[in-house]
């Protein structure tokens, strides 16, 4: 697929069937989220591939936002493994957790799977649910599977403001 149409394509799927995704796709996904840039090529992240119904009934717990899909990642970053930013005020973590899941998302539509960003959770309480070790932060999840017939884009969808509007020259 073009590059330009997986951009233009993709959107978040709120209707999973219980069609599991096929191994050489989950794995050209996660492929895609090893492959992102990440400062000074520190890979701070870690991605939980979450398939097991005792796994899927946790993440239920903890979000109402998994819309019946089969397959969960979980991305995740070591917080003790960052390039902490002149001025000690920002760390790499958020953003290059940020990158290997946008990756990993735009991957998904480049193989036909739907998928959806979840940041709407406790990432502390996801952390313990899953057993994770201290040092791990979770930044979000991602829903993948396939639509259900009817699945759709928000009618919002395609409402974007102006270029004009969000970027600016100096």
């Amino acid at each position: 697929m073009e590059f330009c149409d997986v951009i233009k394509n993709r959107f978040s799927c709120k209707k999973f069937s219980d069609r599991q995704i096929e191994e050489d796709k989950l794995t050209a996904i996660l492929e895609a989220g090893r492959l992102a840039p990440t400062a000074k090529n520190l890979q701070e992240q870690h991605v939980y591939v979450v398939q097991s119904s005792e796994y899927l009934a946790k993440v239920d717990a903890v979000t109402p936002c998994r819309y019946g899909a089969p397959t969960v990642l979980i991305v995740a970053f070591d917080k003790n493994n960052v390039f902490t930013y002149p001025g000690e005020k920002r760390d790499s973590g958020v953003e290059d957790a940020s990158i290997v899941a946008t990756h990993m998302i735009l991957a998904a539509e480049n193989q036909g799977v739907n998928s959806c960003w979840i940041n709407f959770f406790d990432p502390e309480k996801m952390a313990a649910e899953l057993g994770l070790p201290e040092n791990e932060e979770v930044l979000m999840m991602m829903d993948l599977g396939y639509g259900q017939e009817g699945a759709a884009p928000l009618p919002n969808h395609n409402s974007r403001k102006a270029l004009s509007e969000t970027v600016s020259y100096k």
